[in-house]
């Protein structure tokens, strides 16, 4: 899950994260537990037998029961770990765009303050 949509919603028999200690595995009748999960590459083994790739931000993991929920502040997914990398790629260039224009946003505005500031004291 991400904070603005549900990504995967997969039967998997596997899974693959990276907590502050390092990486762990999760199997289906692993014990009931949460984790903190930092940046890093998140996997998944489907139960009809694909593996898919996520790269990530951090996020929480829980394990309950046959049940495991992950939950990240972003992530870029990728059928391997290839494409993932040329998606993330993508992802940066296109978040660096936004980036941009967000701070030529922001110039601007603090600009047009000071401006109109200097005007209101008279200087």
């Amino acid at each position: 899950m991400l904070p603005t949509k549900i990504l995967f919603d997969e039967d998997v028999s596997k899974a693959t994260a990276e907590a502050e200690n390092g990486s762990f595995t999760v199997l289906p009748r692993h014990i009931d537990f949460v984790a903190a999960l930092v940046p890093g590459i998140f996997s998944f083994i489907e139960r009809a037998g694909g593996e898919k790739f996520l790269a990530t931000d951090r996020g929480v993991l829980v394990k309950k029961g046959d049940e495991l929920l992950v939950s990240f502040l972003n992530a870029v997914a990728g059928d391997n770990l290839g494409t993932l990398d040329k998606t993330l790629k993508e992802e940066f260039k296109a978040l660096d765009e936004q980036q941009k224009k967000a701070q030529t946003a922001l110039t601007r505005l603090e600009t047009d303050f000071m401006r109109r500031f200097l005007e209101l004291t008279g200087k």
